[in-house]
């Protein structure tokens, strides 16, 4: 069976190019946790980060509009690339994809105007150049596709292929909600996993990010897991249950690895 990949939409040439800065917060798979965002922004703000990296699926969840205006709100520093999730809100606002559950027609709906329009302007792919690590590529599934999966069992052979378009030594990937960094096909794949939404063995209320520079450090944040569970009952999220059931007992990273080297692309 043939795969769509959806890569740079056709209004993007060449990934923007940003640097050299010192130190880069990266985070991923926000899912709208507002609290969780919170409670890293807070501490990314103690790290001294020269710019903050959101690698796709910010806006796929209960609250777009108030997660937007937290990232927004850092001004120049706040940097971002497009998850699968933001071009189903697109597709979905535009009527380019039909809903196959209510929540495909809820989350876009939450999505005021001006988000919309937000989310239209993110690029597919950003790099930075990184004192200590050089030249770094972020994306959120793959550098060919924001729906290709990317994990710490990803084969050296599948990724060189997804890598082979990139001159850069170093990528950044979201997407599998898992955070990682290893040597792979001659090449470091780093994930820094979700803020949101993790899969983890961690407790309930832990917030995955990374730092990045001179090296790759992998960050962990606590917060308020009660206040994240609230939202979704509170706003008639038609997903709350999952989602609380995601966040209270997380999907066992071993399995979730081996199903998604299986699947290789999911949406």
């Amino acid at each position: 069976m043939s795969v769509i990949m959806h890569g740079p939409a056709a209004w993007e040439s060449a990934a923007p190019r940003y640097g050299p800065v010192e130190k880069v917060a990266v985070i991923s798979d926000v899912h709208t946790n507002v609290a969780a965002l919170t409670a890293v922004l807070a501490e990314i703000e103690t790290a001294d980060a020269d710019l903050i990296v959101s690698c796709g699926d910010l806006t796929w969840g209960s609250e777009p509009d108030e997660t937007i205006a937290l990232m927004r709100a850092l001004g120049q520093r706040a940097l971002f690339v497009r998850g699968n999730g933001e071009r189903a809100v697109l597709e979905l606002a535009a009527g380019e994809r039909t809903a196959e559950a209510p929540r495909e027609d809820w989350v876009p709906a939450r999505h005021s105007a001006d988000s919309l329009t937000f989310v239209a302007a993110i690029p597919f792919s950003i790099v930075v150049e990184i004192t200590g690590l050089g030249p770094v590529r972020f994306c959120h599934g793959s550098p060919r596709s924001d729906h290709e999966i990317v994990t710490p069992g990803t084969p050296a052979e599948r990724f060189a292929e997804l890598s082979a378009g990139i001159d850069e030594q170093i990528l950044v990937t979201g997407h599998t909600h898992m955070q990682f960094d290893r040597q792979v096909a001659g090449r470091r794949s780093v994930n820094p996993g979700s803020v949101g939404l993790p899969y983890h063995e961690g407790e309930p209320g832990t917030a995955y990010w990374a730092l990045l520079g001179p090296d790759v450090t992998l960050r962990q944040t606590r917060y308020d897991v009660t206040a994240a569970t609230a939202v979704g009952p509170r706003v008639g999220d038609p997903a709350a249950a999952k989602i609380t059931g995601i966040l209270m007992s997380p999907p066992d990273p071993a399995g979730v690895i081996e199903n998604a080297e299986q699947l290789v692309f999911s949406d």
